[in-house]
């Protein structure tokens, strides 16, 4: 058994889970721990939906009365899986203009160590207030809003960067709004903020990881460093399809893979990371 600080170096990390509080999703973070021991991760950054104080989207998030339930219910975890899988307590929070003042109380709220900020273009909130009845103006606003986010400075990483594509699949086309994609993605750049590549788009109506392989070469290319996850909601997701996303980072020209861990990006080697994923118990 190896003590919690032989756990962080050179270990891939879950860095996008959920939690029954969610309201959609199963299972408690033990089983999302065991499944990431069996899958050779070090650990789990468990990040469920953040409470909102505005009535936004209350059915798919905990209520603020339940945070505390979560830091206890993540801190259970942890203690639990001491010495075998690093469980840490991240949040996803969900970014609109306005937001900001309550996330950034939010997150001082708690120790968090992932903290990613999320645009969730299918919510029925986000749809009233931004969609015009063009489907390809909403796709370069959500990358206007994805900027806004980084520029806040509240967030270490934007999860599934082109999740709009799967809001109105048959009026994507990447490279029809490639300008404003690559507008976004150099403030991000000049942001600091880092970016997730979500294996869960593989399972959406455009079956591609989040974001696609063009949007991943023109990140590439700006140095934005990526984290993987796959928005586990059901613990047989954690760790889902990760030697796939290695080998999307590779093709697009990424040598190093990133965790977050006390609100500090620790990179690794490809791979490192991708022999760990086959080294029997973590190479113990």
């Amino acid at each position: 058994m190896k003590a919690a600080g032989e756990l962080l170096e050179g270990m891939l990390y879950e860095m996008h889970m959920h939690t029954p509080l969610c309201n959609h999703a199963h299972g408690e973070p033990e089983a999302y721990a065991a499944v990431a021991e069996a899958r050779h991760l070090g650990g789990i950054v468990v990040t469920c939906h953040n409470p909102t104080n505005d009535g936004w989207s209350p059915t798919v998030r905990m209520a603020v009365d339940e945070f505390d339930d979560y830091v206890a219910l993540v801190a259970t975890a942890r203690q639990t899986w001491a010495g075998r899988v690093d469980v840490r307590l991240g949040i996803e929070s969900d970014y609109v203009p306005g937001q900001e003042a309550w996330l950034e109380q939010l997150h001082g709220m708690a120790d968090l160590h992932h903290v990613l900020g999320s645009i969730h273009p299918q919510l029925p909130q986000y749809q009233e207030r931004f969609l015009n009845g063009d489907p390809v103006a909403f796709q370069r606003l959500y990358f206007e809003h994805l900027a806004l986010a980084a520029e806040t400075g509240l967030f270490d990483t934007l999860s599934h960067p082109d999740l709009v594509k799967n809001a109105f699949p048959a009026e994507w086309d990447v490279m029809r709004i490639f300008d404003s994609i690559c507008s976004s993605l150099d403030r991000i750049a000049a942001a600091g903020t880092a970016m997730e590549l979500n294996t869960s788009g593989l399972n959406k109506a455009i079956a591609e990881m989040n974001p696609g392989p063009q949007i991943l070469q023109a990140m590439c290319q700006r140095e934005i460093p990526v984290v993987i996850g796959s928005d586990a909601h059901d613990p047989r997701r954690v760790g889902a399809d990760f030697e796939t996303a290695l080998k999307a980072l590779t093709e697009a020209g990424y040598t190093h893979v990133s965790n977050f861990l006390d609100r500090q990006r620790r990179d690794i080697p490809i791979d490192l990371a991708r022999a760990l994923l086959h080294a029997p118990n973590n190479g113990e």
